[in-house]
């Protein structure tokens, strides 16, 4: 179904006074946050500037002042807790992605191999892992190395990206064998192939419940709500599944 039908029949947004929204969004969702934009963009006439950060990097941004209009996190933490301190506008806050973990590896000498078995048997490769301290995937990838007991072992062999964005630039350039990184990037077509892929189970960590809130200090806040009235639209949630997120019916 074509973008331009989906959308008619959904918004009727008025372009007489368009504003120019900064929405901070979590790093694994940078790429369809640009095409939300750019459709928000074409059908309202707001424009959209994009920051992307690791969840706890915007957080901490926000919670200093950061002039953003709309958090989209890679978690439901971060915008809770705005919510309860009053930063976050009370009621505003919604989920629009659910988001999963993939065992990734384009290192030649996997070809073939059973990637999950290769984690058990680590050794002296590198395994990349977004921060747990700031990136809501890094702790979901914490989490199952916990629940398998494989933590303490490979924690030597552990490197950390700054944010998912970060961990997959180390294994996809080679500089980790194996990486925990998001579905969604798993799928991005202008990957390297892989050599091995093993999705992690929804059960072994948190549900990645990617969750938005409007900021209460927005200099747009008409603007701020129509966004977050867009990111429930069929076209938007179109591109939000195109990208190998669940989303809620």
């Amino acid at each position: 179904m074509r973008l331009t039908a989906l959308l008619l029949p959904l918004l009727a947004l008025s372009t007489a006074q368009a504003e120019r929204l900064t929405i901070a969004v979590a790093s694994n969702f940078r790429a369809p946050a640009e095409q939300i934009a750019a459709a928000f963009e074409q059908h309202t006439g707001h424009q959209v500037r994009i920051s992307s950060a690791s969840t706890g990097t915007l957080y901490a941004q926000i919670r200093n002042g950061a002039p953003f209009d709309v958090l989209l996190a890679a978690d439901s933490v971060r915008p809770r807790l705005l919510e309860e301190s009053g930063i976050g506008i009370r009621g505003s806050r919604q989920t629009y992605a659910i988001g999963g973990l993939v065992l990734w590896s384009r290192d030649p000498s996997h070809a073939g191999a059973d990637c999950r078995a290769l984690l058990d048997k680590l050794g002296t490769r590198r395994l990349a892992i977004a921060n747990p301290r700031t990136a809501p995937y890094g702790m979901a990838a914490q989490q199952f190395l916990t629940n398998t007991g494989l933590w303490d072992r490979v924690l030597p062999q552990l490197v950390y990206g700054e944010n998912i964005a970060q961990a997959l630039h180390f294994v996809a350039t080679g500089n980790a064998s194996l990486g925990l990184i998001a579905t969604s990037q798993a799928r991005d077509s202008r990957l390297p192939d892989a050599t091995c892929a093993w999705p992690v189970s929804e059960e072994m960590h948190d549900p990645l419940e990617q969750q938005a809130v409007r900021i209460a200090g927005s200099n747009n806040p008409g603007a701020a709500t129509t966004f977050l009235e867009f990111l429930q639209t069929p076209a938007a949630r179109e591109i939000v599944a195109g990208f190998g997120y669940g989303v809620r019916q």
